[in-house]
C-alpha cells in the first residue's frame, strides 16, 4: 500500500492537512494518538514504566500522570533513553497494524517527529506542511495557550524548517488561508490516488 508521510513543525497547520485528507475519505493514522494508545490504562508497557518509575507514576484512576514522567524525562537523559527503548518498539508495531488494515486507496502517517525518528522508514512519500517561523510562533502560542519560550524551546527541539524541507516529496505552503491549503491537499490526493492506481 502507498503510505504517504504528513510532517511539518508545531503550528504548521498539520492537523488541518490530515482532517482535510479524511474528509476524502482516507485513513490517516495520528503517531500521537499510537503513542497515548501504547501506554493506556492496564496496557503492558504502563505496567512497566509503574514498574521502573514507582507507583506515583499513575493517576489516582489508574492512567498514566503525563506531566509528571514528562518531568522526569525531562531532566534525565537516562531516563528518557529507558523509556524511548520500551516505546518506540511497541508504537511502531500499533502504527504497523493500524496502517496495514487501511482500507482506503492510500494512507496517511501524521507525525510531528517523522523525520526525527525511525517512522520515516514507514511511509513511500513525505508531505511537509510549512510555514515561515514566526508564523508558527504565533499561531502555536494562540492555540496552545503556552508562552513564546515553551514554543521557541519545542521548535529548536524539532528539525530545523530548511532541512525538513530538503526531505520533503511534496509541501504544502500553510502561510494562506485555509481553502489555499485544503486547495494544494485536494492536489497531492488526486496525485496519491494515480499513484496508488499505477
Amino acid at each position: 500500500m502507498l503510505i504517504i508521510g504528513l510532517t511539518g513543525g508545531i503550528g504548521s497547520g498539520k492537523s488541518a492537512a490530515a482532517d482535510r485528507f479524511r474528509s476524502h475519505g482516507i485513513t490517516v493514522i495520528d503517531a500521537d494518538q499510537v503513542a497515548r494508545q501504547a501506554v493506556e490504562k492496564n496496557s503492558e508497557a504502563l505496567h512497566l514504566i509503574a514498574e521502573h518509575f514507582g507507583s506515583q507514576i499513575l493517576l489516582d484512576d489508574g492512567n498514566l500522570n503525563r506531566a509528571l514522567l514528562r518531568q522526569i524525562i525531562f531532566d534525565n537523559p537516562e531516563e528518557k533513553q529507558w523509556l524511548e527503548a520500551l516505546l518506540h518498539p511497541i508504537i511502531r508495531q500499533l502504527t504497523k497494524e493500524q496502517l496495514n488494515a487501511a482500507e482506503s486507496p492510500y494512507a496517511v502517517l501524521e507525525s510531528p517527529l517523522l523525520l526525527e525518528t525511525n517512522q520515516h522508514e514507514l511511509v513511500s512519500r513525505v508531505i511537509v506542511v510549512d510555514v515561515p517561523e514566526q508564523a508558527q510562533l504565533e499561531r502555536a502560542c494562540a492555540r496552545d495557550a503556552n508562552s513564546e519560550e515553551q514554543i521557541k524551546a519545542i521548535m529548536s527541539s524539532q528539525m530545523s524548517r530548511d532541512k525538513r524541507l530538503g526531505l520533503a516529496d511534496d509541501r504544502v505552503d500553510n502561510s494562506g488561508s485555509l481553502e489555499a491549503l485544503c486547495a494544494q491537499v485536494d492536489q497531492l490526493h488526486q496525485t496519491y490516488l494515480d499513484l496508488a492506481a499505477s
